[in-house]
């Protein structure tokens, strides 16, 4: 007879939501079993890889569509200021783990880098002039500065202005205290400790079917990758963190909670140099309006990126079609989820979102010139020759029932799991990786319901804030965005 192996918690993905949902659970239950399977080669290769994302500490400093205006002309900065919280909690969880020696020297994984936004045309200058009132009186944005005066933004980010057209009315603002993240270096070193504490941390596995054993726990059967050889193990809890094929697995699963749920994918482009002339005038991660029609993540933005100790600029993200659900996925991926549950929320997006399908399309056909020229809108000196293109990550937007518009498309994560909490999943993109402490700790709660108060004082160790909420109050606001900003070596 042949035993399988039996472990407390599998993990599939080797990406940042994985390695942080196995740290936080190794510091919970340091005697238990866990494993990880990752179908590539090495962890941190998809989405999580530092060239595949935007590096964006997303924290709401920057990001316009995080602030509506609504119909009364008023800025809603309630979605910002939930962000700021979350990304409030990984701070903390990060600076814990370099004081515990879990993680490297800080600038290893994260740098100072000023995040800025940068807008034209009356209507826009007007509604940054807005945004940027409301949020200079919430304390986690304190610090925010704006101006439409082209001699400070010059001292800014000097590469906005140069040659910059007079008359034209622009504005930006400023917060010092933004970041830069190697989310690929950080996945790696949490990964790289998990393994010295016993986590089974397996590569070129690809896990191809989840099911429901009799005695509750789950068979999670994986293929490898090199040899095609069988194998299976047992787990009591699972965690599909495959970014795109997290929907593949949890429908394979047979939860009904997936039930309605498909995905859809938007792939990615940089522009991207290294040129010390230009690298050199600019530090700083600038936000814009997106086009109309254009989804969220493709809020054009031109970035300062320091992955491996190297200094780059990158502008993007250019939208691109693939109907893999992973940059190294298959192509019938968006064909093979769909199932007679998801089948009308899919088409009535389809329906309901003309805009974007004509703004994915109108990516489609900018060659590298075209690309230059909307550049250029930001960087008004740009030369093509100093430019060149650079595939970014596959990102795979929720689509999901609606109860009035019968499907909507969800900009966002959200976490699926089973009613008895055995099994999650998370779906969606941006801004995930940032707040990835805060939704596994949603996770725990949800999932190990009887067991979450036992691990609140690990929990508050990590997150001294943990339960509680920042922005209320100013002085402990300070206190937390100080002394986060001293461990991780981030000071404006």
């Amino acid at each position: 007879m042949i035993v399988t192996e039996t472990y407390d918690a599998v993990l599939i993905g080797g990406g940042i939501m994985s390695a942080t949902l196995g740290t936080l659970l190794k510091q919970l239950e340091p005697d238990w079993k866990i494993a990880v399977f990752e179908r590539l080669s090495d962890v941190a290769q998809e989405s999580s890889n530092a060239w595949n994302n935007a590096g964006t500490g997303h924290a709401a400093l920057c990001e316009l569509n995080y602030t509506p205006e609504g119909p009364d002309g008023t800025i809603d900065p309630t979605k910002a200021i939930g962000i700021n919280e979350q990304f409030q909690q990984s701070r903390q969880l990060w600076s814990a783990l370099i004081e515990q020696g879990v993680l490297d020297e800080p600038s290893t994984f994260i740098n100072p880098t000023p995040h800025m936004t940068f807008v034209r045309g009356e209507k826009d200058v007007a509604f940054l002039k807005k945004r940027y009132e409301v949020l200079r009186e919430q304390p986690l944005f304190a610090g925010i500065e704006y101006s439409e005066d082209s001699r400070v933004i010059n001292q800014w980010a000097p590469l906005l202005m140069h040659k910059r057209r007079k008359g034209e009315p622009f504005a930006a603002t400023r917060v010092p205290a933004g970041t830069d993240v190697d989310f690929g270096s950080l996945t790696r070193q949490l990964f790289a400790h998990l393994d010295e504490q016993g986590v089974a941390v397996a590569v070129n596995r690809e896990v191809r079917n989840l099911s429901r054993q009799k005695d509750g726990t789950w068979k999670v059967s994986f293929r490898k990758t090199v040899g095609r050889t069988p194998g299976s193990v047992n787990a009591r809890f699972v965690f599909v963190g495959a970014g795109g094929w997290a929907i593949k697995l949890l429908q394979r699963s047979g939860i009904p909670e997936i039930k309605g749920y498909g995905v859809f994918p938007i792939g990615g482009q940089w522009l991207k140099t290294s040129n010390p002339e230009l690298v050199s005038q600019h530090k700083a991660k600038v936000y814009s309006q997106a086009s109309v029609g254009a989804p969220p993540m493709s809020v054009p933005h031109l970035d300062t990126r320091v992955v491996d100790g190297e200094t780059s600029l990158l502008f993007g993200p250019f939208a691109t079609f693939s109907p893999k659900f992973l940059k190294q996925g298959r192509i019938t991926d968006i064909v093979a989820q769909v199932r007679p549950g998801n089948l009308w929320p899919m088409l009535k997006v389809a329906i309901d979102n003309p805009g974007l399908i004509k703004y994915l399309v109108s990516e489609l056909l900018k060659g590298h010139a075209k690309k230059v020229d909307s550049l250029r809108d930001f960087m008004p000196s740009a030369r093509d020759e100093d430019w060149e293109l650079l595939q970014a990550g596959q990102r795979a937007q929720v689509m999901k029932k609606d109860p009035k518009k019968g499907g909507v498309l969800q900009f966002g994560t959200e976490v699926v799991s089973s009613a008895d909490g055995s099994i999650a999943g998370l779906l969606g993109a941006s801004p995930g990786a940032s707040t990835g402490a805060s939704i596994m700790l949603g996770l725990l709660k949800t999932c190990f319901p009887d067991r979450i108060a036992g691990w609140e004082p690990t929990l508050h160790s990590l997150i001294p804030t943990y339960g509680e909420t920042l922005n209320g109050d100013a002085a402990k606001s300070s206190q937390v965005l100080q002394q986060t900003a001293s461990v991780l070596q981030i000071n404006a």
